[in-house]
Formats: structure tokens, sequence, C-alpha cells
């Protein structure tokens, strides 16, 4: 980004301000460093403090229609109690932790469609104004990772994510959001879902998979979502039969849609394995996020590329790029 001077409650004389991240792509959980750069105004200010918020592009389901909003989901104080003089430039460095659950963005260098950003903010004379905003790039960890190699493998393919306004009963969810990633089934269970929606809930001992069958109808019922929940400690992702384990969690969907039909599924997978239902989750999709989609270069992920893959992802930093211009008009 560049020096962009803070006009409002400040003033047209004020200090101007760029953050610079360090390079690199943040983990969840992990360290987020860089710099503050301030540079004085016309006359001397000042700074009270110096605060970072992690915002998201997150969407919300009223009745029939969806909106989109920004949501702030941490913030830090990294900085204050310092007179800037005249034209001066001071650099302020900062390290802060990353909230557990913060969403990926991208897989092996591909974008996923999901929009985080930090967005600076000075106070000064007892009024806060804001600075620039700078896009978050945040890949999976390592379990992550692996599960999503894993349904690769099975044959699954990528659709899109997205970020969800709500919660996932029965979980430890603590952010007001959730991320999905919807993928395309693989041929052995196209006859049984749609799609199915992948949610990370990480915390520093274990990350939960949550995994939702966007189910087919048939011709005596209606199509409805099946949910199952799943955990696997941070330790486990050099020690588990990855493509096994979700290979098994699917045939469980599948299974549940069988003998339960419309009722939510109940089991466990493994011993800390527990079940619940999307508490205030708003029902299924139809699988179209209005151009968000983009497809995952194969790699080792193994996840499905399609023909217009580049395009689409074209797309995709674009749609993100009108994203942080509009929030910093």
């Amino acid at each position: 980004m560049v020096f962009k001077r803070l006009l409002g409650a400040i003033g047209v004389a004020g200090p101007e301000v760029d953050t610079v991240l360090d390079t690199g792509v943040a983990l969840p959980g992990g360290p987020l460093s860089g710099q503050v750069h301030l540079r004085g105004g016309g006359t001397a200010v000042e700074i009270e403090h110096i605060g970072l918020e992690l915002v998201a592009r997150v969407e919300a389901e009223h009745g029939e229609g969806e909106s989109e909003g920004t949501v702030v989901f941490a913030r830090f104080t990294v900085g204050g109690g310092l007179r800037l003089g005249e034209e001066e430039q001071r650099s302020v460095p900062f390290s802060v932790p990353l909230p557990w659950e913060t969403p990926i963005t991208e897989l092996y260098g591909q974008p996923l469609g999901v929009a985080l950003g930090v967005r600076t903010e000075l106070a000064v004379a007892g009024a806060t104004d804001q600075g620039d905003l700078d896009p978050l790039a945040v890949r999976p960890l390592p379990v992550q990772e692996a599960v999503l190699e894993a349904f690769g493998r099975l044959g699954f393919g990528f659709r899109s994510a997205d970020l969800e306004h709500g919660r996932i009963g029965g979980t430890g969810q603590r952010l007001p959001f959730y991320q999905e990633i919807e993928l395309a089934p693989a041929v052995q269970y196209a006859h049984a879902v749609d799609e199915i929606e992948l949610t990370f809930l990480a915390a520093p001992e274990r990350v939960e998979i949550v995994l939702e069958a966007d189910k087919r109808g048939g011709l005596l019922s209606s199509g409805h979502d099946t949910l199952v929940r799943f955990t696997a400690g941070h330790q486990d992702v050099h020690t588990r039969d990855w493509a096994a384990d979700v290979d098994g969690w699917v045939g469980q969907l599948v299974e549940h849609r069988t003998a339960h039909g419309a009722q939510m599924a109940y089991g466990g997978h493994d011993p800390y394995a527990v079940h619940g239902h999307h508490g205030d989750h708003h029902g299924h999709h139809d699988g179209h996020h209005s151009g968000i989609g983009t497809a995952v270069a194969a790699g080792a992920a193994g996840l499905a590329v399609g023909v217009v893959g580049g395009m689409v992802a074209a797309e995709v930093v674009d749609e993100i790029g009108d994203f942080f211009e509009g929030e910093e008009d």
C-alpha cells in the first residue's frame, strides 16, 4: 500500500499512515507481523494509540435473500503515547497473534475467493481515524492441508469458498462467522450428494472438521442436509491415513442419509468426535456464489481444476480488489 493521509476529525494537515505486512503467508493461530509507518503532517501531533483491526467480507442470509458486509473479528493496540513531529517519519513494528479460526484465503498459492484485511487506526486528539486496509493472506494449517489433500486424492473438486455469518451448534466456534469450502463430489458419491461443505474450526490443541452434505432429493423426498463433526490433533498430521479417514467420514454422511432421512446424524469416528447441527445456520446453498468460485490448481492437493480455472481465478482477484477499494473509499 502507500501512505494514506488521515482526514476527517484529524484534519487535512494530519499525519499519514502506511502499514506494511511482513512478506509471506500467515497461518491461523500464528503471528502476524509488520511495520506501521507514520509521516507527520503540517503540525506536530500526539498519537494516543495505534490500532489494527482484522476484517472479513462475510455473507448473511435474510429469508430468501442474502447480503454481504464487513465484520471485524479481532482488534489489537500496537502502539501509542508518542509525539509525531511536523513531517517526521517513524516506524512502529508489531507482531500480533491471528485467531485460530482465521479463515484460509489460499491453497498452494491459488486464491479461494475469501477477502480478509488488516485495517490501521490512529487516535489523535481524542478522535480516531482509519488509515489503509491491506489484504491478508492465510494458508492452511498442516492438518487442514492434509484433509484438503485427501479430498483431492479421492476425486473431489473445489467449487468455491465463502464466509457465512452465524454459528454451528455444538462446536467450540468462537468467531461470529465460519468458513465453508464447497467441494464437488467424487464420482463414487455423485449419486448421493450434490456437494460437500467443509468447515474447519481450529483451536490450539486440535481442529474440528465439520462436513455437511447437500443431498439430492428423490422422487418421494426432497433434498436435505446432513452434518457430522470430527476432530484431529495437530500432532496427528503425520500419523493418520487421511484419505482413509476422509473416505470414512464421507461414507458416514451417505450412510446417515440412508438410515435417518431428514434427521440429523449422530455417531463418531474418533474418541473426540461429537455431532451437532447448525444452530444459526441458514440451511442449504445452491452452490453458486455470484462469481466467487475459483478452481484450485491441482498440485499436491489434487483438487480438480476447471478449463476456465485461470479466468475464474482472475475474477476472484478482481472481486477481492474491488472489496478493498470499496472499503477504503
